[in-house]
């Protein structure tokens, strides 16, 4: 099961990628840079699908989860009410993921103690857990790796390509707009901002 729900789950974003290309491809433009859903986007490399589903909406309650992280934890969103939370969906073996993952690290260490960094690793699509504890320690990542084995959170929070990034408020509310394709380090500190 969880070897066909990972094979269907790269289907997707293959179908997404190549739909992707044959748009630009007929001369069709995406949305401005300006919004934080097509600013990610941009720079996929064929990872994200700009024209995808939207996904959970700005203004909905995250939806609870439960999940393992590396260090053999079992962590809970609703853990961190309260708090302001960066929920990123991501995998090793995608290249905007890696882009995004030292701007995340950066931000955890000047900003870590105003916002929570919950980084989901799509394990379900992964070769193993050891290549993804093998990437987060070569890289010295510091922000906790959930693991999504069952690939239950990227069905419940509709992920249809990653890197993904929802914001979260204290409230438990998505108060921003989430980012599909890799943030800098300047959309982090927009949206930390922006959060209440």
């Amino acid at each position: 099961m969880q070897k066909w729900l990972a094979g269907l789950f790269l289907a997707g974003l293959l179908i997404f990628g190549i739909f992707s290309v044959m748009k630009e491809t007929d001369g069709e433009q995406h949305e401005a840079i300006e919004t934080p859903e097509s600013s990610g986007s941009q720079d996929g490399a064929g990872m994200t699908a700009p024209n995808a589903p939207e996904g959970l909406q700005q203004g909905g309650a995250a939806p609870d989860f439960t999940l393992e992280t590396l260090d053999g934890e079992t962590v809970s969103l609703s853990d961190f009410k309260g708090k302001k939370v960066f929920l990123n969906y991501w995998a090793t073996w995608c290249p905007p993921c890696r882009e995004e993952m030292p701007e995340m690290q950066r931000f955890q260490e000047a900003h870590g103690d105003e916002v929570v960094i919950l980084a989901v690793n799509g394990t379900g699509s992964e070769k193993s857990v050891e290549k993804v504890e093998d990437f987060v320690q070569d890289g010295g990542y510091t922000f906790p790796v959930l693991l999504d084995q069952e690939l239950s959170l990227n069905q419940n929070y509709q992920i249809i390509s990653i890197p993904t990034t929802y914001f979260i408020g204290t409230d438990g509310i998505i108060q921003e707009p989430r980012i599909v394709g890799p943030m800098t380090y300047e959309d982090m500190e927009k949206m930390k901002n922006a959060l209440k």
